[in-house]
């Protein structure tokens, strides 16, 4: 009875004392940054006015320091469980950031923001029994909707897109990418050239074989000596507009993953770049075209640009990207339905932008404990953890791009699920707590095809 009263008297306090405590603690950096006050708009002051009045913070920033009340009975567990479970569906530290820097905000926090503010879903009702001061005004719902449309228009709608759908959390691929065709049609052929192996049998297009939609079809890919690697082979078309490479982030660019599966054990198990680069000179007709664009000659940095610079150009343009810049008879009635499926079954919340994924790491299980269903674990299961050491990303990946997803079966990190039906809803399953009706199945399946896209010609 006495740990009730406690609870109950901490309850008051916090509705009474909290938010501003909070908010006081969590802007003191930012107060006294005055770099921060000149970078940042008007526009984004207000709207971090409302994200702070609201203490967003409170369960989706990891630098929140909250008021001694907060360790009262009762109080204590109710702001662990809040804080544990905001920071791995979102922290919105990022956000904060781009405000201060003035930095477009990424594209899958918008995404995000937008449909807990469409929803009403946040502040969540229990903590606004507590915290009794916050909840969004039809002003400040207005306020957000707005800035985020006005920050995809600004940033991230694709040059061409029909007005209607510059608003759009996806958006059509662009007709190209700047590149120098001379690298290009050298890092076409260093893709596939298996003397970047050890034993001259594997190359890049062997896990991402272009004819099979950019992947191997195999659950986990076979390197040198017939070694089977820990994950599933990502597609690499349309990977230059992922944020970063590897379903772990652990490259930052393209020319970073090129230079990774040369040197790993299991995959081209090349033991240096000097064993490559040896034997690549021995072909004096490559050496000379070589040479010819790279006069600095021969090395790691400039073989993985060359390989980098031709995988900027392997973009496909689908059907539904005719669609998104105003051809109204693109898709189908079922087609269109399955998209707006997609959108309200939350799938546009983490497949956002042009590649419709890979621009945030999302936790595999939000739901359900996909690993507790799926058996044991391994080191590769870990994810964005085995990079970060940070246990907040542990079966965190990155959001695999959907276009061309019909071709890459099998799916998910560990190539578990060969059906793409199964994979849609599995992941509505562990990842929106959701059953969906097989009608509704088959029609975002429908959209997922339109996704499926043609080669840009002069590229292969």
């Amino acid at each position: 009875m006495r740990k009730l009263l406690v609870a109950l008297i901490a309850v008051v306090l916090v509705g009474y004392l909290g938010i501003s405590a909070i908010a006081y603690i969590h802007d003191k950096d930012y107060a006294d940054s005055a770099v921060a006050r000149r970078a940042a708009s008007s526009q984004a002051l207000g709207i971090r006015a409302v994200l702070d009045r609201n203490a967003c913070y409170y369960c989706h920033s990891r630098k929140a320091v909250l008021p001694d009340y907060a360790k009262l009975p009762g109080i204590r567990q109710l702001a662990e469980h809040d804080r544990r479970t905001g920071l791995t569906y979102f922290r919105i530290d990022s956000l904060y950031a781009a405000l201060e820097s003035g930095m477009p905000v990424p594209e899958a926090d918008l995404a995000k923001l937008e449909t807990v503010v469409s929803e009403r879903a946040m502040p969540p009702k229990l903590f606004r029994l507590v915290h009794w001061t916050t909840g969004l005004s039809a002003d400040d719902r207005r306020g957000l909707l707005d800035w985020i449309a006005s920050q995809r228009h600004s940033a991230y709608a694709t040059r061409g897109v029909a007005p209607e759908f510059a608003n759009e959390p996806v958006q059509p691929l662009p007709n190209s990418l700047a590149t120098d065709t001379n690298k290009v049609a050298l890092g076409k052929q260093l893709f596939n050239d298996a003397r970047l192996s050890a034993d001259n049998t594997i190359s890049c297009a062997s896990c991402h074989a272009l004819s099979t939609g950019g992947v191997d079809g195999r659950k986990v890919s076979s390197g040198v000596r017939g070694q089977l690697g820990a994950v599933n082979a990502p597609t690499v078309f349309n990977a230059a507009l992922n944020d970063k490479q590897f379903w772990d982030g652990r490259a930052a660019t393209l020319q970073e993953q090129a230079a990774g599966p040369p040197l790993n054990p299991v995959e081209m198990a090349s033991t240096s770049w000097s064993e490559i680069i040896d034997k690549l000179k021995q072909d004096s007709s490559l050496s000379q075209r070589f040479l010819a664009v790279y006069p600095g000659g021969w090395s790691s940095e400039n073989i993985t640009d060359a390989i980098a610079e031709y995988e900027m150009t392997l973009l496909t343009p689908s059907r539904f990207d005719a669609y998104l810049r105003g051809d109204r008879h693109a898709l189908s009635s079922e087609e269109l339905r399955g998209y707006q499926l997609f959108k309200a079954n939350h799938c546009a919340t983490c497949h956002v932008g042009k590649n419709l994924g890979g621009q945030s790491f999302e936790r595999m299980g939000l739901a359900a404990d996909y690993f507790s269903a799926r058996g044991s674990t391994s080191a590769a299961d870990n994810g964005r953890e085995n990079v970060t050491k940070d246990s907040l990303d542990r079966h965190a990946f990155k959001t695999p791009t959907l276009r061309n997803v019909e071709l890459t079966a099998p799916y998910f990190h560990d190539g578990s699920r060969a059906d793409l039906h199964e994979a849609v809803r599995d992941m509505a399953k562990y990842q929106v707590g959701k059953q969906l009706s097989d009608s509704d199945v088959n029609a975002i399946v429908a959209f997922l095809r339109t996704l499926t896209g043609t080669r840009q010609p002069g590229t292969y």
